[in-house]
């Protein structure tokens, strides 16, 4: 089956059942009197890279969500990329040039428009062209906007916590240690703690007026991308996840499909709990199934009912980071103390590890069994303690060289990180930066954007002032602005305040305006 009939495919499949709605939403759209129910239409295109040779392991999709109150027309986009915009295969343009497309072609005001990225990143290209992205991600706008049915909603919350943890370790001297592939983990006796992580399944059902689900919108922090053994490109757990809801929620006798939309949550500091496990193949596919699981769980548990719609979409100027020449220097001279503190050693690798080896066995009697010592001792002799003196003496050295390099290398990458968002500020050619934070009020439930890799922390702040009793948080979306760590970390050296372009004071400014917007929902 071509890529063409495929897209289409899948938009008439999920589209299934819309029966005599389509009419009714053309009568709205066109400017009749508007209905008193609330009306919803899904669709999905494949937005999948159209390159050879490439391995799918798995496709990955536009997901529209189109909503419509009688008063106010909202359209919910979830994309399996990296972001919208930034970094990745989405440019900059693709989100005004998409909207203005809803706005001028469906009648759906731009500023009602929520696109999201499920932020999955297996390495390499993932997604197809351009001027595809748009018009692909637009006809499964389009497809749901046209297939829209009468529906009734409900908002809980499911709960997961086998899946992920921190990845920011908390040292002994009061400093951050994010777990990456980047750098190697410090050693066990320096960390003291993990952070603190977000169970919360955020579930908004909607289903069609007979009862069958039409939609569920499931919203959970973490990082996708533990990628799937054979390699290749994947929507990751989110995807995984996806597809067991979907697959116990559709009817294929009907065709009354069902389709299960993913917001990605604060999760900047979050990993997969086997992120860095060389025991077992990378795959995201057992936490993905856990993942839908847990969220059908929740469903099931969630009443349904009629529902208004509320959207607030303002703009708000946050603070460029401009300290880090100081934050080099620093960097810059520990390097210099580290490099200093190496010493030269008897040993290299081949002789090290047979002696870490046998020390780790039996550091008592590394050296044989302990009869040989027991006769050593009795005849006086020292020579199996002298040895093992002289090795320990050998081996604490080399490690002391091995733990430098370690600090050493992770410094290099810090430092190019922060030279690189300095040349990024510096060529803005202006202190803040503009990012949207756009509210969604969906009956009961609320969700409020970020265009950051919003830490754990930050995102829970949100969640214990807002009045409202469900409110979700859809960060990596609406565009793409790197991390939002909380003000307290920046002093502590964790990646993800390295790898950052706003300054501290943006927590206060944006949970500001976030707390605003919610309460007005």
């Amino acid at each position: 089956m071509s890529n063409m009939k495929r897209r289409q495919f899948l938009g008439s499949g999920i589209a299934a059942g819309a029966g005599v709605a389509t009419a009714a939403f053309a009568a709205t759209s066109q400017g009749a009197e508007a209905v008193s129910y609330l009306r919803a239409g899904v669709a999905k295109s494949d937005i999948t890279t159209d390159a050879k040779g490439v391995r799918i392991n798995d496709p990955l999709y536009a997901k529209a969500l189109v909503l419509d109150d009688g008063r106010t027309k909202l359209a919910i986009v979830a994309m399996d990329a990296t972001a919208i915009g930034g970094i990745g295969d989405i440019k900059d343009d693709f989100l005004p040039k998409l909207r203005a497309r809803i706005e001028k072609e469906l009648g759906i005001a731009g500023r009602n428009v929520l696109v999201s990225a499920t932020h999955t990143h297996p390495p390499g290209r993932l997604l197809c062209d351009d001027k595809q992205q748009v018009e692909r991600t637009f006809d499964a706008v389009r497809q749901a906007a046209g297939s829209m049915v009468p529906v009734k909603v409900g908002v809980g919350a499911g709960h997961e916590d086998r899946i992920m943890m921190n990845r920011t370790l908390r040292l002994k001297d009061g400093s951050h240690w994010s777990i990456r592939h980047g750098n190697p983990c410090p050693p066990d006796e320096d960390v003291v703690g993990v952070g603190p992580i977000d169970p919360e399944i955020g579930v908004l059902r909607i289903d069609r007026m007979n009862g069958r689900p039409l939609a569920v919108v499931f919203n959970f922090a973490s990082h996708p991308y533990i990628t799937v053994p054979r390699g290749g490109i994947t929507a990751d757990y989110p995807g995984f996840a996806s597809k067991v809801i979907e697959d116990n929620l559709s009817d294929g006798k009907s065709g009354e499909g069902c389709m299960a939309v993913f917001l990605q949550g604060a999760g900047g500091d979050i990993t997969s709990i086997l992120y860095k496990d060389v025991n077992r193949p990378r795959d995201s596919e057992p936490l993905g199934v856990m993942l839908g699981l847990s969220t059908l769980d929740a469903w099931r548990k969630i009443e349904t009912a009629d529902a208004k719609l509320s959207v607030i979409n303002e703009t708000i100027e946050l603070p460029r980071k401009f300290d880090m020449p100081q934050l080099i220097e620093k960097l810059e001279g520990e390097q210099a103390r580290l490099l200093s503190s190496l010493r030269g050693t008897s040993l290299n690798l081949k002789t090290f590890l047979p002696l870490y080896i046998k020390q780790a066995l039996d550091p008592q009697h590394p050296s044989y069994y302990s009869y040989r010592y027991l006769q050593a001792e009795k005849t006086g002799s020292n020579e199996m303690s002298g040895i093992d003196a002289q090795n320990r003496g050998h081996l604490k050295k080399y490690l002391r060289n091995i733990r430098a390099m370690e600090k050493m290398a992770r410094n290099q990458d810090r430092i190019a990180t922060l030279r690189r968002h300095l040349a990024t500020n510096e060529k803005a050619g202006r202190p803040t930066l503009s990012t949207e934070v756009q509210g969604v009020k969906i009956g009961d439930c609320v969700f409020i954007t970020s265009a950051t890799e919003m830490l754990v922390e930050v995102g829970l702040n949100i969640k214990k002032v807002s009045p409202h009793k469900h409110t979700f948080i859809a960060a990596y979306a609406n565009g793409y602005i790197q991390y939002g760590p909380p003000a307290a970390d920046y002093d502590k050296g964790g990646y993800e305040v390295t790898e950052c372009l706003l300054a501290p004071e943006w927590q206060a400014i944006y949970e500001k305006k976030a707390g605003e917007i919610i309460r007005r929902l």
